[in-house]
């Protein structure tokens, strides 16, 4: 089983070196890549002020974190849900140099770097010198963002997974490898776009089987027509 974590952190600023904190911390688990239905989500007290530039960002204000955790009460969770997996997120260097700066306020380790994975670089190699925010990424790939009204981290994880997914090359399911059990463990996808994608059956016809009959005559001893 290949798992991976998809996260998204909302702040107070753009800069955690002056004092910037994280407000807001979600994840979902990926599967070989595809989200599961195991996620994980907090909001967090930053003992400090939320600026309203930053809440026209969020929607978040002070008021709604009068019962929040404070980052220390809540790294344990945090922590143990991402486990050693690899870490996917849009624009990394920004989500990981925050969790940084707030596990160095408790004293444990930063992120390893080798874990992290870039969409924000991914999608800046697959279409260069175009816009690649999570809303332009969305729209490319014909996903719903109508919920998309200020940017809540978990639903920005959950645009993002089928972002991932379209990045990554796409994916149906009843492709994976059965696992040791023989049962193929695959996750459920729940996408928030435009209805079910229900799958296509593709039928070959006459002319497409007499071709692979003859590629396949070409071939010494091909596996395909094995008894």
């Amino acid at each position: 089983m290949s798992r991976s974590v998809l996260f998204d952190t909302e702040t107070t600023g753009l800069d955690p070196l002056l004092g910037d904190r994280v407000i807001e911390f979600a994840a979902i688990e990926l599967i070989r890549d595809l989200p599961t239905d195991r996620h994980f989500h907090v909001l967090i007290q930053p003992d400090r002020d939320i600026p309203p530039e930053a809440t026209r960002v969020h929607g978040i204000t002070l008021a709604d974190l009068a019962n929040a955790k404070r980052f220390a009460e809540v790294a344990d969770d945090i922590l143990a849900f991402i486990g050693d997996d690899p870490l996917v997120a849009h624009n990394a260097p920004f989500d990981f140099g925050f969790i940084d700066a707030e596990l160095a306020r408790i004293g444990r380790k930063r992120l390893d770097r080798g874990r992290m994975i870039d969409t924000l670089d991914m999608a800046k190699k697959r279409f260069p010198g175009m816009p690649n925010s999570l809303d332009a990424l969305c729209r490319r790939f014909d996903i719903d963002l109508s919920a998309r009204t200020t940017h809540n981290a978990l639903l920005d994880c959950k645009l993002l997974a089928q972002v991932y997914v379209e990045l990554t090359g796409g994916r149906q399911r009843g492709l994976g490898l059965p696992d040791d059990d023989g049962q193929n463990q695959l996750p459920s996808v729940h996408y928030a776009a435009k209805g079910p994608r229900t799958p296509r059956l593709v039928v070959p016809g006459e002319a497409d089987l007499a071709r692979h009959a003859a590629f396949l005559a070409r071939i010494k001893e091909p596996v395909w027509t094995a008894e």
